[in-house]
């Protein structure tokens, strides 16, 4: 349960800090998506081997690729979405705010997890 009557937050310098941080983190992530993208779209007709066990072989691993590539293109985009929420809390300057408890959420685990809505002690109880 929250007690609103201890809700601190992080001053507006600090969270220009974290804002920074984040979009540098969505810069990365939506890079590495495409990447992950291009690949999954990559079907590679490479036509310099015929053997038809090569080739069921090559089918076999592209098709693990490309669903590899998709799950990982999914978690980034699932990611990114979870820092766009994490500008939206700073904006609103509820940022570093655990939801479950109304403390501020230590810098060091916002620097590790910046779109973490829970401090570390509040995540694991949560899995209880």
């Amino acid at each position: 349960m929250i007690n609103t009557d201890t809700i601190v937050r992080y001053s507006d310098e600090e969270l220009h800090e974290f804002k920074i941080l984040i979009e540098e983190k969505i810069v990365e992530a939506k890079q590495g998506m495409e990447i992950y993208l291009e690949a999954y779209s990559n079907v590679g007709n490479d036509t310099s081997d015929t053997s038809p066990t090569f080739k069921i072989l090559e089918e076999g691993n592209q098709v693990l690729s490309k669903e590899e590539n998709s799950r990982l293109a999914n978690r980034l985009d699932k990611y990114i979405k979870n820092l766009e929420a994490a500008l939206v809390r700073i904006e609103n300057k509820t940022y570093g705010i655990c939801r479950a408890t109304g403390n501020l959420i230590p810098k060091e685990r916002l620097r590790c997890v910046p779109h973490a809505t829970l401090s570390f002690d509040a995540k694991v109880n949560e899995k209880k």
